[in-house]
């Protein structure tokens, strides 16, 4: 439970928004952590005995606790409830009743063998947003297909422009198609929360986000050089297909990435790096000229690069205000001393663990600062705690519990 000073009613962007998350994996519990840092109430509805499925992905577990479910699920309390009993019915009736917000990711289909469709539902309570999180959209020829991350990235496009020429088609090294999902469908319901508030008759409405949807929009130029040219993009491995230098680039000890983004960087860039000879060459003046003459340029990039350390290298395109940076490894990230001034690792409360380390915040609210009010729940830890709230008494919460309905976690003594 919350203590005083991390207490839902702290003045947060979303405070006082009710979200029923019936969602699991990744890509709607991203969803629903954004909603719960943004400080809504995130109920996190799990099966009994099991929970959501990423409990159980590991190794690596922390004492049984999965740190793939560590990390995407703070700011939520978890309520373990039979969705195919009568009363896990009557209970997410209840629950939908004050909620601003239903989220789930199920197959196209299942919410309404459950009896929870979205027309019914909003039928019944017309001031709720309701969102569904699919792989391909909830209509079409191509619905029911069956969607992990690895197979939209395939059917997008995005992996036939993820690596370098001439090796296999690549995802990207994070589960892009699940998390891009989760943000669009987080940022979906913020806008149709806004609506609401400026409808006169405060309605609702049903969102359909997809991880199809989400990868179609984040091809953007690689999409426009199609539409615009009718030739394919390709794999390029590090290098951008309309700028240059903008690439990773060995040096003496390592690589270095750099991005050339117009032509007075470019001067800049001949001058830190003793090009001089090449800061007027009318092959490389221009953007334009570089793409042109790519092979030569990167001959001519390599062997100056080639002659310095990646530290001095950097230190020079620094003062020099070119872009570039070194490659990081996680753990380099995760110590680097701008990332620690942003709080983008943070610790979070844990009722087994004490407390466990997870990203922070992407952004920072000057006037409704964030906090972590809840660490990743155990499942069902706040089973008793959202029933009680409903209204129902112990011995209703105790006959369920010994008959399987609900599951209350045993939360450790400190």
């Amino acid at each position: 439970m919350a203590s005083p000073e991390t207490s839902p009613s702290l003045n947060t962007p979303l405070t006082g928004i009710k979200v029923v998350d019936l969602t699991r994996v990744m890509t709607g519990p991203y969803a629903t952590m954004m909603l719960g840092d943004l400080g809504a109430d995130v109920i996190k509805i799990e099966r009994p005995g099991k929970g959501d499925d990423t409990r159980h992905w590991g190794p690596p577990f922390v004492e049984g606790e999965a740190s793939y479910f560590l990390s995407i699920n703070r700011n939520k309390r978890s309520i373990a409830l039979d969705l195919k009993s009568e009363e896990g019915k009557e209970v997410l009736s209840k629950l939908i009743a004050e909620a601003d917000v239903l989220i789930e990711n199920f197959s196209p289909g299942t919410m309404d063998r459950l009896g929870f469709g979205h027309e019914p539902v909003l039928a019944k309570h017309p001031s709720l947003v309701y969102a569904s999180i699919s792989g391909f959209g909830q209509t079409g020829p191509g619905k029911d297909r069956t969607a992990y991350d690895l197979i939209v990235q395939g059917m997008s496009g995005m992996m036939s422009i993820t690596g370098h020429p001439g090796g296999k088609p690549t995802k990207l090294g994070v589960p892009i198609a699940d998390i891009a999902a989760g943000m669009f469908a987080a940022y979906a319901i913020v806008a149709a929360l806004f609506a609401r508030e400026r409808d006169p008759e405060r309605r609702g409405q049903y969102i359909d986000t997809s991880m199809l949807g989400g990868q179609v929009a984040l091809l953007t130029y690689q999409a426009g050089i199609l539409f615009t040219t009718g030739k394919v993009p390709e794999m390029l491995g590090n290098a951008h297909p309309i700028v240059a230098p903008y690439d990773t680039y060995p040096t003496a000890d390592g690589y270095v990435n750099i991005a050339v983004g117009n032509d007075a960087i470019w001067q800049r860039f001949c001058t830190a790096m003793e090009l001089d000879a090449y800061r007027d060459d009318p092959r490389f003046e221009t953007n334009a000229g570089r793409i042109t003459n790519l092979n030569e340029l990167n001959q001519i990039v390599n062997a100056a690069l080639g002659r310095f350390s990646t530290e001095e290298v950097v230190k020079r395109l620094d003062a020099a205000s070119v872009p570039c940076g070194p490659i990081y490894n996680v753990r380099e990230v995760v110590e680097d001393p701008q990332v620690h001034h942003q709080q983008l690792v943070q610790q979070v409360p844990h009722s087994l663990l004490g407390e466990v380390t997870v990203v922070g915040f992407p952004y920072q609210f000057e006037r409704t600062p964030l906090r972590n009010r809840y660490g990743p729940p155990l499942l069902g830890e706040h089973t008793r705690e959202i029933l009680t709230e409903l209204g129902y008494d112990d011995a209703t919460i105790a006959d369920w519990c010994e008959r399987g309905t609900v599951q209350q976690a045993e939360v450790p003594v400190k």
